[in-house]
């Protein structure tokens, strides 16, 4: 018995006139995206900076008739713009002093003064006496892990000995606490002696 052929409803396809103005939507806001997160200009006057970041957090005299502008963001932010300007306020040079490749020129054996001229205004200072050394940090730029990142730098008899890099994490119990919104059951954390009084890991 021969078989009947398969037949097949023709379809035909005919494109949402609506796609190419989506299309075109979703361009310019991932380019009008990569121009807001784009570096800043490079500023030209002193008046400029200012009228943009207020009142220079401190400034220094060069000695050869420039001076140099500090604009810190410290302890909470990340940043810290400095301008070298001349006697009439144009900006001759200007840079990130927590960069990455800045926070890389302190060096064992510098003094306290010249890491403050480097780095600007530190976040904290603090005191080891088992080690006798004496810490400064700053906030730096951070992609993780944890939700902030710290550039700590090391003195003893107030020269420098070494650098560091710490992390900073959530203050809540376990991986997975009540700050991610996932159901928690508290089970008591359990140490070596027994449990810890008041503290839980949490599992969801």
């Amino acid at each position: 018995m021969m078989q009947r052929p398969l037949c097949f409803p023709s379809v035909s396809y005919r494109p949402d006139p609506l796609l190419p103005l989506l299309f075109a939507l979703l361009v310019t806001f991932l380019l009008g995206g990569c121009a807001a997160f784009a570096p800043p200009r490079p500023y030209t006057t002193a008046d400029e900076a200012i009228a943009g970041h207020g009142q220079p957090s401190r400034q220094w005299d060069n000695g050869d008739g420039t001076r140099t502008l500090e604009f810190s963001t410290q302890p909470n932010g990340y940043t810290c713009l400095m301008l070298r300007v001349d006697a009439g306020g144009i900006v001759l040079r200007q840079w990130d002093a927590l960069a990455a490749e800045n926070l890389a020129r302190v060096s064992p054996g510098m003094g306290r003064e010249q890491v403050d001229r480097l780095l600007g205004q530190h976040r904290s200072v603090q005191t080891f006496s088992n080690s006798g050394e004496e810490v400064w940090d700053w906030n730096i730029y951070s992609d993780g892990p944890g939700i902030a990142t710290r550039f700590n730098v090391h003195f003893i008899g107030g020269k420098v000995v070494r650098t560091s890099q710490s992390y900073v994490y959530p203050e809540w119990e376990g991986s997975f606490g009540p700050y991610w919104g996932y159901p928690v059951y508290p089970y008591p954390m359990r140490g070596p002696y027994g449990p810890f009084p008041g503290r839980y890991w949490y599992y969801w």
